[in-house]
């Protein structure tokens, strides 16, 4: 450790005190509990310290609402004395808690994908190091259109902010590039049947699905099941390839093309290590969820040993958490940009059967995505953010 850092002293004071925010039911509870197997991982691998000090992690059940976002994060701030905030994990919540973050003035690392907190809004309290929304989605919308030769596509998503920005980041690529999303399907992000709506799936190349949660499975079935998969592929998002899912999945799944910025079959030292823990521990392949969590762990410990483990200036955290660089992670190399997103890796995933079990391959590459794809900045944050009618569906068809 640097000479001058006053570590003894730090070291001999209270932990630091992390509030995480998390759901514990619903269809997003799956989320939740990998998110915590991989935190826990992480303070396993650092013998439960950051930075040099030890750490406490204070969980809050939101409930997944933005109501319940609101409630939990106050109470972290005001009576539990947090230091930071981990969370939440969609990105309707992280838009219900913005602006009390704004004023309270308390780091946060954000899982949600609200588009507009490091864009047009860009919460100078908060760092992403997930995709926003629509990233890992203009990714696949190049790799659908120019790779796959795909023409004329459907999209269907859950109703709610995540699903739109996903949508969105993908059909602005995929049209840019000449195709044509024909058809946009909403289904409520609690659905107990798909079926009318993949009845409206027709006369397209290829379905891009920007399901989330445990709803990638319930669709993929019902649509294998109604044997519309033998005629029209599914593309998807960051959500619907999850490593973690796998495990639920069958042949319906086989042949998925999804778009992350996380891959369990990533060749580094990294990753390796924490695939092997995850395995060890849960039984289970880690997906997107886990690893953000133990990537979130590696920046936490980055930055304070950037602040000599002092956590009381909370300015000089949040630089610190803004100036992080990491090569060697789970998810690889990466930075943030001037909004406080994460710069790094998109990977092209195929679902394939192995020895009997499903596993994603990496079938290509995009180095150093940023959220505004190859867009100019300017240009990009001149116009509307993502949302259910934005970009403008100028090919749709009855």
């Amino acid at each position: 450790m640097a000479a001058g850092v006053r570590s003894p002293a730090i070291a001999q004071g209270a932990p630091v005190r992390v509030g995480q925010l998390t759901i514990k039911s619903g269809p997003l509870a799956q989320g939740g509990l990998l998110i915590e197997q991989g935190l826990a991982t992480f303070l396993k691998d650092s013998g439960s310290t950051i930075g040099g000090r030890k750490v406490e992690i204070v969980v809050a059940d939101t409930g997944g609402s933005p109501a319940g976002a609101r409630s939990k994060v106050q109470e972290l701030v005001e009576r539990e004395k947090v230091d930071l905030i981990i969370g939440p994990i969609t990105a309707t919540e992280m838009l219900a808690i913005s602006d009390y973050i704004r004023r309270a003035q308390i780091p946060i690392i954000n899982l949600g994908g609200a588009e507009d907190l490091t864009q047009r809004h860009a919460n100078p309290w908060m760092i992403r190091n997930v995709c926003s929304s629509g990233q890992a989605s203009h990714a696949m919308g190049d790799f659908a259109r120019k790779e796959l030769g795909h023409n004329r596509v459907a999209t269907i998503s859950d109703d709610f902010a995540f699903g739109h920005e996903q949508v969105a980041g993908f059909q602005r690529v995929f049209e840019d590039e000449g195709g044509k999303v024909v058809r946009k399907l909403w289904p409520p992000l609690i659905t107990p049947d798909y079926t009318p709506y993949i009845a409206q799936i027709q006369n397209v190349d290829a379905t891009f699905m920007g399901f989330t949660g445990s709803n990638p499975v319930k669709f993929m079935r019902a649509y294998a099941e109604l044997g519309v998969k033998k005629t029209i592929p599914l593309v998807g998002g960051w959500t619907t390839g999850d490593d973690a899912l796998l495990k639920s999945l069958g042949d319906e799944a086989v042949g998925l093309h999804s778009a992350s910025i996380y891959a369990a079959t990533l060749q580094t030292d990294s990753n390796k290590r924490f695939v092997a823990a995850m395995l060890k521990d849960y039984d289970n392949v880690p997906g997107e969820y886990a690893a953000w969590a133990y990537v979130t762990g590696l920046c936490l410990d980055a930055a304070l040993r950037t602040t000599g483990g002092d956590v009381s200036d909370k300015k000089k955290l949040m630089e610190a958490l803004r100036g992080i660089a990491l090569r060697d992670t789970p998810c690889g190399t990466f930075h943030f940009d001037k909004y406080g997103n994460i710069v790094g890796d998109i990977f092209i995933k195929r679902i394939d059967r192995k020895d009997g079990k499903l596993s994603n391959t990496i079938v290509k590459t995009y180095p150093e995505v940023s959220q505004f794809w190859t867009y100019p900045e300017e240009a990009f944050l001149a116009q509307p953010v993502y949302s259910r009618d934005f970009p403008p569906a100028k090919n749709l068809e009855n």
